[in-house]
């Protein structure tokens, strides 16, 4: 992920807004990054861009080589599901679904995941982030940790190269924050 003076403004009553200004970062993958500063500071805007969710208004960003401004919204949504993966700040869980369904979301239009495959896979990754008891549970049965930890778990079902997280254990206890 290579930024070289990437900017994002947006337009709030005719007023231009500067959510991020000239940021140029080269982040290395397998390495791990903490973005900090007060809010409003741009750091969700700079996680939206690097998981190709919001476009920049101007700059550069590559992914693996690839200049992202070349790219087509199918070939954005190809890349995406192909290479990030999420944790949002407000989880989105659907509450209608499962703990272990929420974790195939995903996996439904991942051709290279078998059908037959991803029920058993969502369940052993909720077993590893300590969930093999809250499977079937509903996101509302859930303490905020649980959810954030099935988030944790969904952000991890396609296989990622990249894991991008907004605030990812601001709702984990103590000890399942360590263990993260």
């Amino acid at each position: 992920m290579d930024l070289d003076n990437v900017e994002k403004n947006y337009e709030i009553n005719s007023e231009k807004v500067v959510a991020l200004q000239s940021f140029s970062y080269f982040f290395k993958k397998g390495t791990f990054y903490a973005i900090t500063g007060h809010s409003g500071s741009g750091k969700s805007t700079l996680i939206r861009i690097l998981g190709l969710i919001d476009k920049m208004s101007s700059g550069n960003y590559l992914l693996n080589g690839v200049n992202i401004a070349d790219l087509n919204d199918f070939e954005l949504s190809r890349l995406r599901m192909d290479k990030i993966g999420f944790v949002f700040q407000d989880f989105y869980l659907d509450e209608y679904l499962k703990a272990y369904e929420n974790v195939m979301l995903p996996m439904l239009i991942n051709k290279k995941i078998k059908k037959e495959e991803r029920k058993e896979k969502a369940i052993k990754l909720l077993d590893e982030l300590g969930l093999k008891n809250r499977i079937n549970h509903y996101p509302k049965e859930m303490s905020g940790g649980e959810q954030q930890r099935v988030a944790i778990a969904r952000s991890l079902a396609n296989d990622p190269e990249y894991i991008l997280a907004d605030e990812p254990t601001g709702n984990l206890d103590e000890k399942n924050e360590k263990n993260e």
